[in-house]
């Protein structure tokens, strides 16, 4: 950092520039009307100069590659290295038809597979619910047992893959039919790579795909953790998702905010459970989204990295600097696509993927261009996967670990946003923590006003988006759109009831008691789990039982 008196330069320099050259520049050539603002509405200043920075410490908030406070990455070499995983999340229909999905996608050069599940597997009904009807296979794959899971994966060897699964109140349940499918492969739990979703808070405050209240949730994620570290060293135990946060509405800083406001919760909890912080947070994963702003979005995502490190040292006493590493994922902002000129999401997608490579993430999904209209066809996919790849193999930006770190701009909005979020994080600790947060409803709040605050900017048009509110057309759009035909669910229904018919229905009976008699209790649930689903036992059957000793979740009344 520059020296006081060298600072001190700078700024009269800066006052003389403003009086001599800007003043007059402005008077002929007004700049463009309207606030300059970020995506998150945080003002944007005309010119940034050390004097920005001048608190900066560079040991203290930068550092080093892989050294706390992991500002600049939590590697050594990050990308030079290795490259992230590139996933595309998928799943649609069928185990069958996503099946060939995935191979598709491995063999067009993805380097693991995120699986996307259908709503009723979600929210832990079976296909020939009731209430699944007109559901199964829309906007994911229907996973109603270990025998989908077996078609689901067939021919794709669990040891050569890392997996992740978008689940949440059902993701003990996902894991133990993964864990049990691998074990028929021959492979062990040990040497399983991947990410279970497993995040409650976020659909208490975002999304919606809750079933159980907010203790006994946390508990099922809690006997993950737990079991996860005796039995899976290789497995990310949660996804602490800032994503979906995003997709509502909230801002950057509200996202980093409230997702490490979950992971405060996750952590508070696992170790009232009397687990040690040191054996399961290397294990805490988080999932951010990279949005349109380029360089809000890089600051966004070193700030978080820096926050975590500061959390977990000082308010955990963690030790092992596995577990102040923020490893995450991210994926481009679904939110963000429009239907109007749909070629127009490549540009924005791969803005969106550049932020998130130069932020430092550890794998990436790309959305495809046509995802405001359908499921992706295989055409768009693939073009989103070699966004991926052009990023990683023709554009130089891995060629050096954090480029934009030192710049003026990113360095001092890399502060702000941790500050801003801090304090956020403050109000929620002083409000009683997260879950008491989410009882009252003000995340929600929070998340609704901002999402309001930005659909108002656009409708002004003080916030131009490009085929939306400005350069309009007429179109017809001549793409190929994915459908999921009715006869999916006939099939998965039929499917289901003839895996009832068949399977040895006493044992699943008395698996689903011992669950029971579990549940009610306070041991660790993910090895009956195990036991109910090995022997075919239904999703919709092992959350029955949970439903019937747990309860379900009301949300509350915001408006």
């Amino acid at each position: 950092m520059p020296k006081k008196e060298d600072m001190e330069a700078i700024k009269r320099e800066k006052a003389e520039w403003e009086k001599k050259r800007l003043e007059d520049i402005l008077k002929s050539h007004p700049e463009r009307r309207g606030e300059f603002i970020t995506t998150s509405s945080q003002t944007v200043d005309r010119l940034y100069t050390p004097d920005d920075i001048s608190n900066m410490d560079y040991e203290k908030d930068l550092g080093f590659p892989g050294e706390k406070p992991y500002t600049r990455g939590v590697q050594p070499t990050m990308f030079r290295g290795r490259l992230w995983t590139m996933r595309q999340y998928a799943g649609f229909g069928t185990a069958e038809e996503s099946n060939k999905r995935y191979r598709y996608l491995l063999d067009q050069g993805q380097t693991g597979l995120s699986v996307a599940f259908d709503l009723p597997t979600q929210i832990g009904y079976d296909s020939d619910h009731p209430l699944s009807k007109g559901e199964v296979g829309k906007v994911g794959v229907a996973i109603d047992s270990l025998a989908d899971m077996e078609v689901l994966f067939d021919g794709i060897s669990l040891d050569k893959i890392s997996t992740s699964m978008t689940i949440n109140s059902p993701a003990s349940i996902l894991l133990a039919m993964y864990i049990a499918l691998a074990e028929k492969q021959g492979v062990s739990p040990r040497e399983l790579q991947g990410t279970i979703q497993n995040d409650i808070l976020k659909e208490y405050t975002a999304r919606g795909t809750y079933i159980f209240p907010p203790k006994p949730s946390m508990r099922l994620i809690c006997d993950v953790f737990e079991y996860c570290s005796e039995n899976m060293p290789r497995w990310n135990t949660i996804s602490i998702s800032g994503y979906h946060i995003r997709e509502a509405g909230s801002t950057a800083i509200q996202e980093v905010a409230f997702t490490l406001a979950d992971g405060i919760a996750y952590v508070e909890a696992a170790i009232e459970k009397g687990l040690n912080v040191d054996d399961f947070a290397p294990r805490l994963a988080f999932f951010f989204n990279a949005h349109n702003d380029l360089f809000e979005e890089v600051a966004k995502l070193r700030a978080a990295r820096r926050l975590w490190a500061r959390i977990m040292k000082e308010r955990f006493s963690a030790t092992n600097p596995k577990s102040c590493m923020l490893r995450f994922h991210t994926q481009t902002a679904g939110c963000s696509l429009t239907a109007q000129q749909p070629e127009n999401n490549i540009v924005r997608v791969t803005m969106q993927a550049l932020a998130a490579v130069l932020g430092g993430t550890q794998s990436l999904h790309t959305n495809s261009m046509d995802e405001a209209l359908a499921l992706p066809t295989e055409e768009a996919v693939r073009t989103a996967l070699r966004t991926q790849q052009i990023i990683a193999h023709e554009s130089g930006c891995v060629n050096t670990i954090d480029p934009l770190g030192g710049s003026y701009f990113v360095e001092a909005m890399t502060d702000r946003i941790e500050r801003a979020a801090m304090e956020y994080i403050q109000k929620i600790d002083s409000m009683g923590g997260m879950l008491v947060s989410v009882e009252k409803g003000y995340i929600q709040k929070e998340i609704h006003e901002s999402a309001y605050v930005y659909q108002k900017q656009i409708e002004r048009k003080e916030r131009l988006i490009v085929g939306v509110n400005r350069f309009e057309m007429d179109e017809k759009i001549p793409m190929k759109i994915l459908k999921v035909p009715p006869e999916i669910e006939k099939k998965q229904v039929e499917r289901v009831k003839k895996l009832r018919s068949e399977r040895d229905n006493k044992e699943v009976e008395d698996a689903l008691e011992n669950l029971k008699q579990v549940a009610e209790g306070d041991e660790n649930t993910m090895p009956v789990i195990l036991q109910a689903v090995k022997s075919y036992a239904t999703l919709g059957e092992v959350c029955d039982v949970f439903r019937e000793v747990f309860g379900e979740y009301q949300a509350p009344n915001i408006f």
